[in-house]
């Protein structure tokens, strides 16, 4: 008996060193687990979410570009583009914003998940958002985020300081940010900026 429990003890000591590949291969199993648990938990809600959205009559070209505002942070609107998924039937928007000297550029890119395609292409997104997971390395680092009650994807580039992130607004908006010479917090200042709320 007291060999199996020595052998338990040493088993436990050394998958407790956080180098070792047998405590490694444990916590990504346990990843695993946890995911495809959160992966069918967002599937469930998503069934009864996607019937509402088909019968949502997705918002026009004018309605979105009514709701883009001039100016986020300090940054003026250069351009932009509404209806570019339309022949998908996929109601979008999207917008670049930069400063004076253009050395700092905020864009947004804006799906509408109402009607029968709008649900089918936000559906992918919701599933990726449902994980949990963080990458890092000396180029940057990717990761998932809860921020004001949102499950976000975070991206950032060392290299050329530059940021993405991703987010679901009420189920129904998809909305990818990206900053050129910004940092994290710096595009979320810039997306907290924005009326999300109002869009539908």
């Amino acid at each position: 008996m007291k060999k199996y429990v020595l052998a338990l003890l040493v088993l436990a000591a050394f998958a407790s060193c956080k180098d070792n590949p047998v405590s490694k291969k444990i916590k990504e199993t346990k990843d695993a687990v946890s995911n495809t648990t959160n992966a069918v938990k967002e599937m469930t809600n998503m069934q009864d979410d996607i019937k509402e959205l088909q019968d949502i009559t997705p918002l026009t070209n004018e309605e979105l570009k009514s709701w883009m505002p001039e100016e986020v942070n300090g940054m003026k609107r250069i351009s932009y583009k509404a209806g570019q998924a339309g022949m998908m039937n996929i109601s979008s928007i999207e917008a670049t914003y930069a400063n004076e000297d253009k050395s700092k550029k905020f864009s947004i890119n804006i799906i509408d998940g109402a009607g029968q395609v709008g649900a089918a292409a936000t559906m992918g997104m919701r599933m990726v958002m449902s994980q949990d997971f963080e990458e890092e390395d000396e180029h940057g680092s990717r990761r998932t985020v809860t921020k004001n009650g949102k499950k976000a994807i975070e991206e950032y580039r060392t290299g050329n300081n530059r940021s993405t992130i991703q987010l679901m607004e009420g189920n129904r908006f998809y909305l990818e940010a990206k900053g050129t010479n910004m940092d994290i917090d710096e595009t979320w200042d810039a997306i907290d900026e924005l009326d999300l709320e109002e869009l539908g």
